[in-house]
């Protein structure tokens, strides 16, 4: 094992790795897809806004995706913020000058007053995958709630795993009494219901990004720490920790620099799954009312609004398509990494 950390030998090591990750070229190719479609979701206010993202006035610039500007900046009565979609608005900013909106000009809560028919609205040249029941745009809240439903998956991942990491490491590192109980811990906290807390607590507090980023931090830690239990109660005995022992290294200090890197491979296997499991469990909860604030850019909103208008199939059937393309790219990711990280391919 210890020649794992030799300077010499990680390089081919990983040279390895990432070979075997290149031959599976359905997972190779799945994350350049998955990163394009992260990469332009992370710009979604250029690409679908009902503000435009340059305006050019009287010879001066103005950016509104960044800038408040009030309606008397461009000539207006009011001090309040211009609606750049407002046809007296337009008017005195066209007569002086020039507006550049987005390829989309729709944010992901605008809510459009001008449909030729009843809300939710079918697929048109207006609103290329029509409506919401609340006349919004679909194709803007499917780009916002991609980059939501990514981003928390990712935050929630990579705190979770930490966690989970720091405690599967004290129960594999020092095992006896500490490991018994936390076992039992773990065993008592994972039987508890989380649906119906969540449901609870939604009750009195406004649910948030944050906050229910926080909920679920109490519980999603769970899912490494058999993993990393297992790595350190098998490498605890062997040579090269004695030797580290002998040298005087402290505990801290043999499990983090010494033993942690041969359980990250394990660990590193299991991470496209978990953050697959957050989105799932994001766009579950949303599904179900118990998710994000209400307005916010969802997935699971839009399946639930689909369930609610059976008619518009458009609502439910794109956010199932989204939904569906996102989970199998990073299904895919996690076979590729599963594949580099097996020590018969190494």
């Amino acid at each position: 094992m210890r020649h794992l950390f030799n300077s010499q030998s990680w390089t081919p090591l990983n040279q390895r790795r990432l070979a075997n990750f290149r031959k599976n070229k359905r997972g190779h190719y799945s994350l350049w897809i998955f990163l394009v479609l992260f990469f332009i979701s992370l710009f979604a206010e250029f690409i679908a806004n009902d503000k435009p993202i340059l305006v050019r006035y009287d010879g001066d610039f103005y950016f509104p995706i960044f800038n408040v500007y009030p309606e008397t900046t461009f000539g207006g009565d009011f001090p309040t913020e211009t609606d750049y979609r407002d046809e007296y608005a337009a008017e005195l900013i066209n007569a002086n000058g020039w507006m550049l909106f987005p390829l989309i000009p729709y944010s992901y809560q605008t809510i459009n007053y001008n449909l030729p028919v009843p809300a939710p609205a079918p697929p048109s040249s207006d609103n290329w995958l029509g409506t919401d029941d609340q006349a919004r745009d679909v194709m803007a809240r499917l780009i916002y709630g991609f980059r939501i439903s990514v981003l928390f998956g990712l935050a929630l991942t990579i705190i979770s795993s930490i966690i989970g990491i720091i405690v599967g490491a004290i129960q594999g590192f020092y095992g006896g009494k500490v490991d018994l109980l936390g076992q039992r811990f773990i065993e008592i906290w994972s039987g508890l219901p989380v649906l119906y807390l969540l449901i609870i607590l939604s009750s009195f507090v406004k649910p948030t990004f944050w906050w229910l980023l926080g909920i679920m931090l109490l519980f999603s830690w769970m899912g490494l720490v058999d993993v990393v239990r297992a790595e350190f109660l098998r490498a605890r005995n062997f040579e090269y920790v004695r030797a580290a022992r002998a040298l005087g290294k402290g505990n801290w200090g043999i499990m983090f620099q010494h033993m942690l890197p041969n359980a990250m491979v394990a660990t590193l296997t299991f991470m496209p799954f978990i953050l697959t499991g957050s989105i799932t469990t994001l766009t579950s909860l949303d599904f179900l009312g118990f998710g994000l604030e209400p307005g916010s850019p969802s997935l699971g909103e839009l399946i639930s609004q689909g369930k609610t208008n059976l008619h518009a199939t458009w609502l439910g059937l794109s956010a199932f398509v989204v939904l569906s393309v996102m989970l199998t790219l990073l299904v895919f990711i996690g076979e590729a990494v599963r594949d580099a990280f097996d020590p018969r391919k190494s």
